[in-house]
Parts: structure tokens; C-alpha cells; sequence
């Protein structure tokens, strides 16, 4: 079943109208939060990536060098 294609028109109660509006203006709101929240997580993690990156390799060097001075 597909969706029913509707009329777009005029909310005439003002009080329905004012309810919808911020319905709809509170899910923007959430929706924004939840991206803003998903590109902090995704930006630290690539932070924490990038300096994990930096400690562990010249530790992995430094084992590497021992294995061949053994």
C-alpha cells in the first residue's frame, strides 16, 4: 500500500495550528541535536584515533628494533 497523496492547505484553528507548528518545531530541534551529537562523536573519535596513532607507533618501533637486534 502506498501513501495517500494529500492537500496541502491552511490549518484554519488557530490553537490546531500553533500545535502543529510546534510539534514540527520540536522535532527539528531533535533531529538537529541528534546530527550535532553524531559529528562531536565522529570528530572525537577521529581525535582519539589520530593521537592513538601517534603513542602506539613508536612503541610498535621501538619492539620492532629489539626483535631485530635479538
Amino acid at each position: 500500500m502506498g501513501r495517500v497523496k494529500l492537500q496541502i492547505k491552511r490549518i484554519e484553528n488557530t490553537t490546531n495550528r500553533q500545535v502543529t507548528f510546534s510539534k514540527r518545531r520540536n522535532g527539528l530541534i531533535k533531529k538537529e541535536v541528534m546530527v550535532v551529537v553524531m559529528v562531536f562523536l565522529l570528530h572525537y573519535s577521529m581525535l582519539v584515533l589520530a593521537k592513538e596513532d601517534q603513542t602506539t607507533a613508536p612503541s610498535q618501533r621501538e619492539r620492532e628494533r629489539e626483535r631485530e637486534r635479538k
